[in-house]
């Protein structure tokens, strides 16, 4: 079983930045693959990034890439989204998961959030 509390959500203007983190549970967070994702009021959730065990490998939507990095600390049980010139369509409530299979992973960058475990979501507001 694993947990994991996101924090670091808040309120920021328009091009401003913002670091999400998300802390595990457990001793078996290396062995997970953990992703972002967000869901906006009214909108369906929707997959923002997601990094391997070993923090070599990583994906992102073209609509945050070069905006968004998405890290992992191991000895911390730690994953992080840093998130820089935010815009107010970055609005939502953003939440962690962590998957046993890469596989998982790359299901849910087209819809399928299949993943082990969630968080219960920090909430960012983007202000213009």
């Amino acid at each position: 079983q694993v947990q994991l509390v996101e924090s670091g959500g808040g309120l920021v203007q328009a091009g401003g930045s913002l670091r999400l983190s998300c802390v595990a549970s457990g001793r078996s967070f290396s062995s997970y693959a953990m992703g972002w994702f967000r869901q906006a009021p009214g909108k369906e959730r929707e997959f923002v990034a997601a990094i391997n065990w070993s923090g070599d490998s990583t994906l992102y939507p073209d609509s945050v890439k070069g905006r968004f990095t998405i890290s992992r600390d191991n000895e911390k049980n730690t994953a992080y989204l840093q998130m820089n010139r935010l815009n107010p369509g970055d609005t939502a409530v953003y939440f962690c998961a962590a998957a046993r299979s890469w596989r998982t992973v790359v299901a849910s960058t087209s819809g399928d959030y299949g993943m082990d475990y969630w968080g219960k979501g920090t909430l960012v507001t983007v202000s213009s």
